[in-house]
């Protein structure tokens, strides 16, 4: 029985495997994958960063005894991944890359291209799998602000069934207590805050490598008059506030034109006045079974806030979701993840 472990060089995928080593698991694998594009590596990384994360992870597989394999998966990337994220920027919409990362390469792809026979996937994701008679469910972690059911919440019940959390119960701060007991060698390295895999990559610049720059006018959408420029639509999200360059704000991105390139803001005083209470969704991805039409809690981007919410059915498959209270940031592309309690139930990209 194959139990394989993401690397990925960091302190909580390492403290996952040495509880796993701990633990006494025969078979015990870890694999780092290796998606760096290698465009995006010369324009801003300069010098190979994926091989400092590939020193740290060999570090600690050493002083395990635990064998480490790379897996190359820059093509599945590109195409699962990075085509899926330009195309969405393009037609005016807000990708969350890190989403479809887990189900279409953490725990996709890599099972489609490494060799061995893998019974079990293990990662360092903040998150837990509680199972019964009707399947394996998504719960969240007990850390709130670490949590990453988002995440994951386009995993499929298969996915799920061969997936562990080994770091699932444990908080941050936990982990890194740990990280420094068992003296690792990832126990003082910061967090990635980059996209996916690509932690050092700046997701701005991303954009801006394969996007460019295009200067476009910043129109006030109450007053319409325009109060500076952009360099680009697809720099921007719908509710954003920072990164605008205007003055006496706050104002905040409600509107986009891909045709004219042009942002639409309202200032702080209206911000209420543009807020949404009800959005509707693609055909949703449940992870165990379908929840009956009802009160559920929702998310709407990453973080430890959950809305309380009433979904229904829409005839072509989707989701009309209601708010209980008005949300000024709702961005179509982004994934409306439901919740029942503690436990994930899945989720649908927002129209």
């Amino acid at each position: 029985m194959t139990t394989a472990v993401l690397l990925s060089g960091g302190v909580d995928s390492s403290v996952a495997l040495r509880l796993l080593h701990d633990e006494g698991v025969p078979d015990l694998r870890a694999f780092y994958l290796k998606v760096w594009l290698e465009e995006e590596v010369m324009s801003f990384a300069g010098d190979c960063p994926w091989e400092e994360d590939v020193s740290f992870a060999r570090a600690t597989c050493e002083s395990l005894g635990v064998p480490l394999e790379i897996v190359p998966l820059q093509t599945e990337y590109l195409e699962h991944i990075v085509g899926h994220v330009l195309a969405e920027l393009r037609g005016g919409r807000t990708p969350s890359p890190d989403v479809f990362c887990n189900r279409r390469i953490k725990f996709g792809a890599f099972l489609d291209r490494v060799e061995v026979d893998v019974d079990q996937v293990a990662s360092g994701h903040y998150a837990r799998v509680v199972s019964d008679t009707h399947g394996a469910h998504l719960h969240r972690a007990p850390d709130p602000v670490k949590d990453q059911t988002y995440f994951l919440s386009q995993l499929t019940q298969q996915q799920l069934e061969k997936i562990r959390f080994p770091i699932g119960d444990l908080t941050k701060a936990q982990v890194r207590q740990k990280a420094s007991d068992f003296a690792l060698p990832a126990r003082d390295r910061k967090d990635s805050q980059g996209i996916c895999f690509l932690g050092k990559i700046d997701y701005r610049q991303f954009i801006e490598f394969h996007l460019g720059r295009r200067t476009g006018s910043i129109i006030d959408i109450d007053a319409g008059s325009k109060l500076g420029e952009h360099h680009g639509y697809w720099f921007y999200t719908i509710g954003q506030r920072y990164g605008l360059g205007l003055a006496g704000g706050p104002w905040y991105v409600v509107g986009k034109s891909v045709e004219e390139n042009v942002l639409y803001v309202t200032h702080g005083e209206h911000r209420l006045e543009r807020s949404r209470n009800a959005l509707d969704t693609e055909v949703p991805n449940w992870i165990c079974e379908t929840p009956a039409e009802g009160a559920l809690q929702v998310k709407l981007r990453h973080g430890p806030e959950l809305a309380n919410c009433h979904i229904q059915n829409n005839p072509d498959g989707g989701l009309h979701i209601k708010l209980e209270e008005a949300d000024p940031g709702v961005a179509a592309g982004q994934h409306a993840v439901l919740y029942s309690g503690e436990r994930c139930l899945g989720g649908a990209i927002i129209r």
